[in-house]
């Protein structure tokens, strides 16, 4: 069993940064791919980004490369997500995912244990 529990967002203006954390409980975290959703307003979930269990090599959805940037610190049981150069469509609840499985998935529907969400409001 694993829990999960996101901080780390808030209200920042366009072209702003977040830095999101994603803390697991568990002894086994550092066996799980990692992955980070977001659901805007009336919108699907969708992938952010992914992080794998044993390499660290991360995935992203084309809308964030180079924006974005997902790292884990296994040792801490903490992943985390950097949101550089805001934009008010960034705006949306971001949650983290955890999937028993050495690589992340795109789908949703491919990981175990969900966090609750952390909003991330970017103002114009």
């Amino acid at each position: 069993q694993v829990q999960l529990e996101e901080s780390g967002g808030g209200l920042v203006q366009a072209g702003g940064s977040l830095r999101l954390s994603c803390a697991a409980s568990g002894r086994t975290f550092g066996t799980y791919a990692m992955g980070w959703f977001r659901q805007g307003l009336g919108n699907e979930r969708e992938f952010v980004a992914g992080i794998s269990w044993r390499s660290g090599s991360t995935y992203y959805a084309d809308s964030v490369k180079g924006q974005f940037t997902i790292s884990r610190d296994n040792a801490k049981n903490t992943v985390y997500l950097q949101l550089n150069s805001l934009k008010p469509e960034d705006t949306a609840v971001y949650s983290c995912a955890a999937r028993s499985s050495t690589l992340p998935s795109r789908r949703a529907g491919d990981y175990d244990y969900w966090g609750q969400g952390t909003q991330v409001t970017v103002s114009s």
